[in-house]
């Protein structure tokens, strides 16, 4: 038995035919009694019965249409409950981010939601390969992840917000030969030391695409994910690497410059369930990691301290 099914015999105890009960719920009559064929069937005793010409409800139906009053009270209720709860502004709202779009997010991201009433954040990081992004919408309600120009498009069991399309730029040590040159080409740096991702990260295929461009096999002299210790080994002298031009922590003696030649940037997006943007307080922190990207990039204003997501 369901809703629908309680509710019509419900109605027919009130109002007394099928034809009534029709015009009250805008059916046809032939509905209600298919939808009172259908409870019957899950019922061992006869919920209805004749009586001259019209169908009313055995004792076994009418003790049944009274324990729908309370089903369809209880409903109301729950529905009520999720109503609340989507519209609620100030709900715990998790967010997941590998660790550049963390460290060139979050703070913004925390300071804009610093007022009275605003969506309460469980930040986590989640350093994964590509394909492995989506799958942490399960778990959290919003997931930054990033690929590249020429990766595969998200999988639509997701929702995607674009934040930032992001250049990758080479990071050099200051002094470094390199840093003389505006911008560089594959055959500039196919020579040099890297310091690369781990096999299966998606920068890792624009690595690849510079040694395709320059024609040789670069030298990875170590692997490192996390840029805040790479831009440290780039600045001792121990190679160069691909940096995120604005998400990565600005390091005083360590250079960015342009690379020419290949597709060098990748998308920084926030995913999430479609499910999950129902809720008022998930679509408050999705507007706010908007405003911290176009801050981040240059193409929004900073967002002062306490005033994001106000009415």
């Amino acid at each position: 038995m369901d809703e629908r099914q309680l509710r019509v015999l419900r109605e027919l105890g009130e109002l007394g035919s099928v034809t009534a009960v029709a015009e009250a719920l805008m059916v046809t009559p032939s509905a209600v009694s298919q939808q009172l064929r259908l409870l019957q069937r899950s019922v061992r005793v006869p919920l209805t019965e004749r009586e001259g010409r019209r169908l009313v409800l055995t004792p076994a139906g009418r003790a049944l249409a009274a324990a729908a009053i309370d089903v369809e009270t209880a409903l109301a209720r729950a529905r009520h409950a999720v109503e609340e709860f989507l519209d609620q502004p100030d709900g715990v709202v998790s967010v997941a981010a590998f660790h550049s779009a963390a460290a060139g997010l979050w703070p913004r991201l925390v300071r804009g939601l610093a007022f009275p009433g605003a969506p309460r954040i469980a930040l986590a990081d989640e350093d994964v390969s590509q394909e492995d992004f989506p799958p942490l919408a399960h778990d959290y309600d919003i997931v930054l992840g990033h690929r590249l120009d020429h990766s595969p498009a998200w999988p639509k069991t997701v929702s995607a917000t674009p934040l930032l399309h992001e250049p990758l730029d080479i990071a050099l040590p200051v002094g470094h030969p390199l840093t003389d040159k505006a911008r560089l080409t594959p055959h500039d740096v196919a020579d040099q030391p890297w310091i690369t991702v781990h096999d299966g990260f998606p920068l890792m295929a624009t690595v690849e695409a510079v040694a395709a461009a320059a024609d040789r096999r670069l030298h990875i002299a170590h692997r490192i994910n996390e840029f805040a210790v790479v831009s440290e080994v780039v600045a001792a002298g121990g190679g160069i690497a691909l940096m995120p031009r604005w998400t990565a922590r600005p390091h005083p003696a360590v250079v960015l410059r342009p690379l020419s030649g290949v597709h060098a940037r990748r998308h920084v997006d926030a995913l999430h369930r479609p499910e999950h943007a129902a809720r008022k307080a998930v679509r408050i922190v999705l507007a706010e990691l908007l405003r911290a990207a176009a801050a981040v990039s240059g193409d929004g204003p900073e967002t002062a301290p306490g005033t994001a997501g106000r009415p």
